[in-house]
Parts: C-alpha cells; structure tokens; sequence
C-alpha cells in the first residue's frame, strides 16, 4: 500500500493523543498513542514536535513513512475558526501531507456516533462544549473558552462550584450541605478549612480537584439539595447547548441525534441522565439521546474517509476495528 491509499488521523486532546493510520479501504494499518496537545502552554511547535513523535510511532507500525494521502486532525485547544486554521497551517508545513483538515475535537465524538455528519454533540469532561454538523458541511459550535465565553459546567467547573457550597456551608455563610463533609472527607480530612488550606498551600495538587466530581454526584445521589440542584443545573446547560446547536442547523423539528461525551455524561448517572432526558422532552421532542462510548480517534477516520470519499464499506470496516 502507497501514499495514494494512506490516510492519518490524529485526536489529540488535553491529557492524551490518539493517532492512528489507515487506508481507504477502512484498514488501521498503524496506531500510537502519546500526550497531551496543549500549545496554550508550550506553544504552537513545541506541541506539534509532541505530535510528530506520536505520528512518527505510527507511521513505523504501519511499515511507511510520515506521508499521506490526507490528514483528519482534531485538536484540543482549536476553539476557534481562527484557531483551527492556524493550526491547518502549522500542520501542512510539517510536510505530512498536502491535504489537511482541522477540526475542533469536540467533533470528533459527534463522528463517531452518527453513521452520517448530522446532529449534536455535547461533550463534558474537564470542560464542557458543543458541536453541530450536517452533511453539507454546515456547523454550530461555541467558542467553549470559560466563563469569557458564557460556559458553565465541566469536571473542573463542578468541583469548584463543590467546593464554594461546601466552604459557606462550613462557615455558616450558606445554606448547609453533606458536602462541607463528603469534600474534605475524600482526601482524609475534617473539615472544610483543612481543605482549603491543603489546596491552597498546594498540599494537595490542583489537578486532583477532578477528584471531587464524582463526589458531588455520590452526594447528589444521597438526596443532598445543595448537590442535587448541582447537577439539576448541568443537565439545564448540556440541554441549553444542544436546542440551540439544533436550533441553528434546523434540527429542532425532525429526528436528529443528541450525543453525550466526555467521562462525566459517559459516566451515567442517574439523576443527570434523567434530568437531561427530561429537559430534552421538553426543549426538543424529537431528539434522540445517544452516548458516544467509541474512541474519539475513530471520528477524526471517519472525517478522514469522508474527505477522501470513501464509499459505506470502509467506514464499516473501520468502525468493526474499535468495536
């Protein structure tokens, strides 16, 4: 197999990359796995000389060199139109292939889900964010920057608002909640204060905060009001996200999938799933809620074929190796 039959695929996200290379026909012919892609932080090459590496690993497995018919990458940290094409640009000076795509890697969970580029997204994990497609290539998105850009929510986003409950539950400026206990609790401490002042003295390191996530939902699960309306609030915002991505691609009034990602909807709990399934009825009737369990490696393929225009069989071969 030449170059004339290789496509590379890459979903690199905030904690890992996922790389793999693979033939029209639908073959993965070659897979690696490396870091995280973050060029806020190293900056622009530094993070592709990360990439190349994963890429190069790839390329080694499939027995070819770093060139290919087409490039499929979705990248973390591409939040913006802007961003995805400087990104393209620093990519196809990299020499992997003439042809290059970028997209946002939210959109990557949206293609792994749906036989065809058509329908919603909305992924929470660290962060949280949503994404639309149809088949003609029309797209909804949000800039997904924070608190700048109107979001609410997120693994990272949770913990926090956790933690600002559960400290003015302690110190009587809130109302009371199990989680001023269940919080500190978690790390083997006994109050609010001695958590605080760990996190604060760095004690305890600022990327186990995720940890307190799923906290939040066991408590929720016990019936505490504080934790509850937490997670009451998600599931408002994950529907919010997703009526309006609908809304701008004309979805709202026929059948079109609503994907959920990322560990915090993959994890289903209950009382999420329920309240999102719930709001949903409600917003838009006649969507259909799906969760997206495959890897996210596999849209940025699926996107790879689709620009090749690969024919059902491929795809199909494809998907039958990440089942």
């Amino acid at each position: 197999m030449g170059v004339n039959d290789v496509l590379l695929a890459i979903d690199a996200g905030n904690s890992k990359t996922d790389v793999a290379v693979v033939g029209t026909d639908g073959r993965v012919l070659g897979a690696a796995r490396g870091g995280g892609f973050q060029p806020p932080l190293v900056g622009v090459e530094a993070a592709l000389d990360g990439l190349a590496e994963t890429v190069g690993r790839a390329a080694a497995e499939a027995g070819l060199p770093p060139a290919f018919t087409h490039v499929s990458a979705c990248l973390a940290n591409a939040d913006l139109p802007v961003e995805e094409a400087g990104l393209r640009t620093a990519l196809e000076a990299r020499g992997w292939s003439r042809s290059v795509r970028v997209h946002n890697d939210t959109f990557a969970i949206l293609r792994a889900g749906v036989d065809e580029p058509r329908g919603v997204a909305v992924v929470c994990g660290a962060g949280i964010n949503c994404v639309g497609m149809l088949p003609d290539g029309r797209t909804a998105r949000f800039p997904a920057l924070g608190k700048i850009s109107g979001d609410w929510g997120g693994g990272s986003g949770l913990a926090e608002e956790a933690l600002w409950f559960a400290a003015r539950a302690e110190d009587g400026r809130g109302e009371p909640t199990e989680l001023a206990r269940a919080l500190p609790g978690h790390f083997g401490l006994p109050t609010m204060y001695a958590l605080i002042e760990a996190l604060h003295l760095g004690r305890i390191p600022f990327e186990r905060r995720h940890e307190l996530t799923p906290v939040l939902f066991r408590t929720s699960g016990e019936g505490d009001p504080v934790a509850r309306a937490l997670v009451r609030r998600l599931a408002e915002e994950v529907v919010a996200l997703s009526t309006v991505a609908l809304g701008r691609l004309g979805l709202l009034d026929e059948e079109a999938p609503v994907l959920l990602g990322g560990s915090v909807l993959a994890a289903r709990h209950p009382e999420l799933d329920a309240g999102i399934a719930e709001l949903l009825a409600v917003k838009a009737p006649k969507a259909v809620i799906g969760v997206v369990t495959s890897p996210p490696v596999l849209g940025a393929a699926l996107f790879a074929l689709d620009e090749v225009a690969a024919g059902p069989e491929a795809a199909a071969r494809l998907r039958a190796h990440y089942s």
